[in-house]
């Protein structure tokens, strides 16, 4: 902890020091007391009551106001002061002490980055070495320390702290006993005190003129113990010391009530949540000894009698910093630092008047803001944390950064799914990649593939008509003149729609840098009978359907495959053919104004368009690849594909054999989308900027090191892209990340949440589970939630940062305490 406890005792002339901290760690000096000291004290105090003689809170003579004395007592309590400060100062730098000071200090180094102090628990006995001004210790100027307070305990305590269990559920509760007003004046304190009634509640008991003075002490007794039970008692009135009844109360003129009387009342008020006591009165050293004693958590007093001015001053300024919810110890420092900074020259040694009793075990008290606007107050984020939550926040919202989290995730997601065996059994896929790879190149002896031979296109789309295919998506650009082999090419095309059951093609398009569009050349394919699709690929990310399709939003290739094999599942749905004179793809829309069973998911979102202008994909559902990829197609070689004359049955069970792979087609293509692509190639692509060949996802990458025999490509190709979005949006599989910072906000409110809640705990080994629990339990939900028919990405490490920013710091606050 980073409390320290120092005991001093005086047996004669001699003082004992014993500093006390940690796990049993404690030195010892002892120190001649000086006598000339007390001398000095008993001149400062004699002075002191010749300056503030009139309106005292104490047993006092005639009332009045500060009067010009005679003698010019200013002046003398002014010198009385400085001599009386600098031999106990003197006194405490003696060499005897070093080691405890030093002690002191480094304690204070250690709690450096901190914005805790330093708590030295003083026991003083007897009780006049407890009268001399012990918080004016100069101990932060010797070693250059700050944030050591001097805090009092009584040398004996018996009773235990009692923690309030309603101060979360309800205002603070202020009770407020006005004594004997005889040459006093409460009228600015009970201003302040109304001033509470804005965060808490205030009452008020006390002297009446003409009240009965036994039902006012039968009030007094029962509003202390009252059932709704105190956070705050305060007593302003005369007050003086008394050894045997622990002080006494002047409730009404000529009559007081000693504190012994009301213990058992005292003792009740405890028990319901009573944490702090101000007497704001005369003397108060052996009240709050015996408060202490009983196990209040801590009382505020005048060790001096203190004049009414300055009592009013004093309570005032307390207040004021207690409504800003500081703690007592931080208000009544703020109050003492005005009285000697401001109002020295009016109230000279006042400052050294008010001292802090606190039990050992208690938590400074502070008022807590209660109601919603309190609550939503205390989530605004301290400066380090905003330091920190503002480096999160911008760090999620750079998208390379979202990318390579996302990556990272998604093979979690792969290796969750198939330790949880929640990976589906082999089912046909419902794509085909015919891909001409570097075998099939060199088997047909192409010597440049950049444009791809139209002829080899021809072969490769009449032996997919022998194979009863019905939808076939070549990605390929066919924007440029080959002669003769675009007349081979068209007349394939032509023979396939001729059919009985017409091939619905989708061909290719894209824009290059200039802004121009690189469509199929009209001598190949018609768009009245052939659709185009944009070829562009996002590497991670779907591409979407516009919300209104156009030239310059022309739909995806891989919708419009996806879309054209809905399109053969519907009775009377427009097919192609080679003598239609209007465009294909308004013959569907006005087949159908809602193009054909897509996903919602696949439409692009408003909220989605908007974060584009800020550089976000909020929303913007990605590529699954946790999917094996057996699941989502099914990869033929054009080469194999070529090899034989007839594709019927006994030829793909063939194939089969011959690739180790489970037979997806043995009725032939009817059944899948077909997507001839490039299967790997160097020169893949159609420029420079538009590669064909993408950097292999690390989901791809492990289930590929999962296949017998491994499968060596390190790269993803254009076509395993469309394939796996034809995939998702035919089983409507559209998996929506929720955006980092969106889920950094609920991590920023749970993690205050429960640094509130937990604020003055120290159980740091409960705190760090606690947060691995939430943290763990989170991301099995969230991976679980991914794979369900829910599809949401929830994103796990950043939040997962977000939440360790609030407890983590508090954590190693503490463990440096300790």
């Amino acid at each position: 902890m980073n409390n320290l406890h120092l005991k001093v005792q005086q047996i004669e002339k001699i003082c004992l020091f014993e500093l006390s901290w940690g796990q049993g760690q404690q030195i010892h000096a002892t120190l001649t007391y000086p006598e000339n000291l007390t001398k000095l004290y008993q001149n400062w105090q004699r002075i002191y009551l010749n300056f503030y003689q009139t309106s005292l809170r104490g047993r006092v003579a005639d009332a009045g106001i500060l009067a010009a004395p005679q003698i010019d007592w200013h002046a003398k309590l002014v010198q009385a002061e400085a001599q009386l400060l600098y031999e106990f100062h003197n006194w405490l730098r003696s060499a005897e002490l070093y080691d405890i000071r030093s002690v002191i200090a480094n304690k204070n180094k250690q709690l450096a980055t901190t914005t805790l102090p330093v708590e030295v628990f003083l026991t003083c006995s007897p009780l006049d070495l407890a009268r001399l001004p012990w918080e004016a210790w100069e101990i932060s100027t010797e070693f250059a320390a700050d944030k050591i307070h001097i805090v009092r305990a009584p040398l004996n305590i018996w009773g235990k702290v009692t923690t309030s269990n309603h101060r979360c559920n309800r205002q603070a509760r202020v009770l407020a006993i006005l004594g004997d007003d005889t040459g006093l004046n409460f009228n600015s304190e009970k201003s302040a005190i109304r001033s509470l009634e804005k965060i808490a509640e205030v009452k008020f008991v006390g002297w009446q003129s003409g009240k009965d003075i036994t039902e006012l002490k039968t009030e007094i007794v029962e509003t202390i113990a009252s059932k709704t039970g105190w956070d705050i008692l305060f007593f302003a009135g005369h007050s003086n010391e008394n050894s045997l009844t622990g002080g006494e109360f002047s409730i009404a003129p000529n009559v007081t009530l000693s504190l012994s009387e009301i213990v058992p009342f005292l003792t009740v008020a405890k028990e319901r949540g009573l944490q702090f006591a101000i007497f704001n009165s005369c003397s108060g050293l052996s009240i709050a000894n015996k408060l202490i004693d009983l196990g209040l958590s801590q009382v505020a007093v005048m060790r001096e009698p203190i004049h009414n001015r300055v009592a009013e001053e004093f309570f005032v300024l307390f207040l004021q910093a207690l409504t800003e919810y500081k703690d007592v110890h931080e208000s009544l420092l703020a109050a003492c630092e005005y009285l000697k900074l401001e109002k020295n020259l009016t109230y000279p040694s006042s400052y050294l008047i008010p001292s802090l009793f606190k039990h050992p075990e208690a938590a400074l008290f502070r008022i807590e803001p209660f109601g919603i606007k309190a609550k939503l107050k205390t989530l605004i984020p301290t400066r380090r944390e905003a330091i920190a939550l503002s480096s999160l926040v911008f760090i999620s919202l750079q998208l390379p950064v979202q990318q390579f989290l996302l990556e990272r995730r998604i093979l979690v997601q792969a290796v969750y799914r198939q330790i949880t065996n929640q990976v589906e059994k082999a089912t046909t896929p419902p794509v085909v990649l015919v891909e001409i790879d570097e075998k099939s190149i060199r088997d047909a002896g192409i010597s440049n593939p950049k444009p791809m031979n139209r002829e080899y296109l021809s072969q490769v789309v009449e032996k997919l008509t022998l194979a009863k295919a019905r939808v076939v998506g070549i990605d390929y650009s066919l924007d440029r003149h080959q002669g003769k082999s675009d007349r081979i090419l068209a007349q394939s095309l032509q023979a396939a729609v001729k059919t009985p059951n017409p091939i619905t093609f989708v061909l290719t398009t894209t824009r290059v840098k200039n802004g121009e569009w690189l469509n199929v050349l009209p001598d190949i394919a018609s768009p009245n009978w052939s659709l185009q699709g944009e070829i562009d690929v996002l590497p991670g990310y779907m591409q979407l359907f516009p919300i209104v399709k156009s030239q310059e939003n022309p739909l995806f290739f891989a919708g419009l495959l996806a879309i054209s094999h809905q399109l053969q599942r519907r009775t009377n749905a427009p097919q192609p053919q080679l003598n239609s004179q209007k465009d294909f793809w308004q013959q569907i829309s006005a087949a159908d104004n809602k193009t054909v069973l897509t996903p919602e998911r696949s439409h692009l979102q408003p909220l989605t368009a908007l974060s584009y202008w800020i550089g976000q994909m909020w929303l913007h559902p990605i590529i699954d690849f946790s999917i094996p990829p057996n699941q989502v197609y099914d990869s033929v070689p054009a080469w194999k594909l070529l090899k034989g004359g007839n594709l019927g049955t006994n030829h793909f069970n063939s194939f089969c054999r011959d690739t180790s792979r489970t037979c997806h087609f043995p009725q032939g293509f009817q059944q899948q989308v077909v997507i001839v692509a490039p299967g790997g190639y160097g020169e893949a692509g159609v420029s420079q900027d538009k590669e064909d060949n993408f950097e292999l996802p690390a989901a791809v990458a492990y289930w590929r090191s999962q296949e017998n025999p491994v499968n060596p490509s390190q790269v993803m190709t254009g076509g395993e892209y469309h394939a796996y979005m034809v995939h998702h949006i035919l089983n409507k599989r559209l998996v929506v990340p929720i955006p980092d910072l969106w889920m950094i906000g609920l991590a920023i409110l749970l993690g205050k949440t429960i640094y509130l809640l937990r604020q003055g705990k120290s159980h740091r080994l409960s705190d760090l589970i606690l947060v691995s629990i939430i943290t763990t339990i989170y991301g099995l939900i969230s991976l679980q939630i991914y794979i369900s028919s829910t599809a949401v990405l929830l994103p796990w490490f950043l939040p997962s940062a977000t939440l360790c920013i609030y407890v983590l710091p508090s954590v190693l606050r503490r463990k440096v305490h300790e």
